[in-house]
């Protein structure tokens, strides 16, 4: 589905990424959090989102069932489609880096391909996988939808961790163990403190 016009010439901006980093106090980043639906991908990107707000920063989360009502309204959920919501997320976000914002994605994004497909987009350093960790029976405990009990009935097809899996991040940059057993306080901290480590907040 990614085509370039012939007509297409990319146009040099003088307002640079850089400038804006600088306007805005901080370097801009994907922050990319994936995991498993009711692993809290969504609650900690939104709870870190306004940690940063808080410190200044300019930043937004793109979620992944906001954009399913407009940017991909159209697509479903098979494979292809999956892969297709990624690269238009992968797409927007790196225009957000240009922009010299801190984007947020919470996408369960299951296929490691995809993950580092998106990675391979942008410099090295400026994606940040964020494994948000959590077993399949807390998930399913939680179930805050109602999406594993539609999926067990067969109701879902291609449902994550039921009727299609899950790949694992295996060197994600920051592995957060979403279970319960560590508060939202804390992983949030965790995270800010890792940009901090990395330069990206000053």
């Amino acid at each position: 589905m990614s085509k370039v016009s012939n007509n297409a010439v990319w146009h040099n901006a003088t307002v640079t990424r850089e400038r804006r980093e600088s306007l805005n106090g901080h370097k801009s980043i994907i922050l990319w959090f994936t995991g498993l639906s009711g692993s809290g991908k969504s609650t900690l990107a939104h709870s870190v989102e306004e940690r940063l707000h808080q410190m200044g920063c300019k930043t937004f989360v793109f979620d992944g069932d906001n954009v399913r009502h407009g940017l991909c309204g159209d697509l479903s959920f098979t494979d292809e489609d999956r892969k297709e919501n990624l690269r238009r997320i992968g797409e927007m976000t790196k225009l957000f880096l240009e922009a010299g914002t801190i984007s947020l994605t919470a996408f369960i994004s299951p296929f490691k391909e995809d993950r580092q497909k998106i990675r391979s987009m942008v410099p090295h350093g400026d994606f940040i996988e964020i494994y948000c960790r959590c077993s399949i029976e807390k998930c399913e405990e939680r179930d805050v939808k109602g999406l594993y009990k539609k999926a067990r009935a067969g109701e879902i097809p291609h449902f994550t961790g039921i009727s299609s899996p899950y790949e694992e991040p295996k060197k994600a940059e920051i592995v957060i163990d979403t279970d319960g057993s560590i508060s939202l306080k804390e992983t949030v901290e965790t995270i800010v403190n890792s940009l901090q480590e990395r330069g990206v907040l000053k």
